[in-house]
């Protein structure tokens, strides 16, 4: 590895799909049933909520929510307020940790701060509920009704269209597009892909965000992450329409763009863009805070980067998946970190 620092236990409840779902307390309930009100509506939106998000739902685990979710307004609206305080979790989380942090740095000196407060965390974050760090994160429903997906860490391959491999990175979803009975590309909800369209016997269609991508006897990546997309040639021509204009992409060229803004073409290396596929992630002078959002994509868990002074310096090197671990080691003695390993799969570097 080279680095260049230059700057509960889901239990499977076969009837869930069926119309029945075992209780936060343990004791089954047919979700139809209103006896208790909205606070038993709410517990058990809760069991489904945990259900869903649990990374191993199956359909029919969805189409039991479905038919709980559609049996009155007041299902919705239970399943409305599970999801809103399930998505505050996590951040709210981050904060009550950052301002004990400040607070106690205000208090006390330097180093007696770091030993003590973390120190004390790891009681703390228990209680507090680290389990919800090691949480998948809320998936939407488009998510939920993907065709094909991904968990954290996870790669698959499959083949569409009859000729067309595709590769799909770790936390990403997609849903085919069929026309006439045919599969003619997919839609590409979130995560990342590679699509290698260079047997294709008709054009390849990607949708990612509010473009559409499409290929013939070409090799593409295409990624959409927090509502931006990115698309690399990587072999042949493609074809980039969105709704502010259209660019032609040739091999070694990569835009990204968002809902509002179509990027200028920049010239890449396919070899580095696509090293995920070999097991290998490639930072080039990309900025700490942003190697540490993407390591959190493939990794268990969370990394928080409590030194903020340093979210800026730029980080350029070659990690390999199966040691992300051995990565945020060399990251920590490069900058001096101090690393705090906590329940759940939490890491801090201050």
């Amino acid at each position: 590895m080279a680095m260049d620092t230059s700057g509960e236990g889901r239990q499977t409840d076969r009837k869930a799909g069926e119309g029945a779902q075992a209780s936060p307390g343990g004791n089954a309930f047919a979700p139809g049933n209103e006896a208790g009100g909205d606070g038993q509506l709410l517990r058990e939106a809760q069991v489904w909520l945990r259900r869903l998000t649990s990374g191993s739902a199956t359909q029919l685990d969805l189409q039991g929510f479905t038919r709980w979710r559609g049996q009155s307004e007041a299902h919705r609206a239970a399943f409305a307020e599970a999801k809103r305080v399930w998505k505050l979790m996590e951040p709210a989380l981050e904060q009550v940790l950052v301002r004990a942090a400040a607070s106690e740095a205000a208090r006390r000196p330097r180093n007696w701060q770091r030993r003590a407060f973390l120190g004390g965390l790891a009681g703390a974050a228990g209680a507090a509920g680290l389990a919800v760090v090691n949480t998948p994160l809320l998936l939407s429903l488009d998510e939920w009704q993907a065709d094909y997906r991904t968990r954290t860490g996870e790669q698959k391959r499959l083949v569409l269209a009859g000729d067309v491999p595709v590769a799909l990175n770790t936390q990403t979803a997609l849903s085919r597009r069929d026309e006439g009975g045919e599969t003619v590309g997919f839609n590409l909800i979130s995560g990342e892909t590679v699509v290698d369209a260079r047997k294709a016997t008709r054009p390849f269609r990607v949708e990612a965000g509010v473009g559409r991508i499409q290929g013939v006897d070409a090799r593409f990546q295409v990624s959409h992450l927090d509502g931006v997309s990115c698309v690399t040639c990587l072999e042949g021509l493609l074809q980039v329409d969105h709704p502010s204009g259209r660019s032609l992409l040739n091999a070694r060229q990569q835009l990204s763009y968002d809902a509002g803004a179509l990027r200028s073409v920049a010239t890449v290396d396919p070899d580095e863009i696509s090293a995920w596929q070999d097991g290998v992630l490639v930072f080039r002078q990309m900025p700490l805070a942003r190697v540490i959002d993407e390591i959190n994509r493939y990794r268990p868990g969370r990394v928080v980067l409590w030194a903020t002074q340093l979210a800026g310096r730029e980080v350029s090197g070659r990690f390999p998946v199966a040691e992300l671990e051995t990565a945020l080691v060399q990251i920590e003695r490069s900058y001096q970190l101090a690393a705090r390993r906590l329940p759940g799969g939490l890491l801090i570097l201050s």
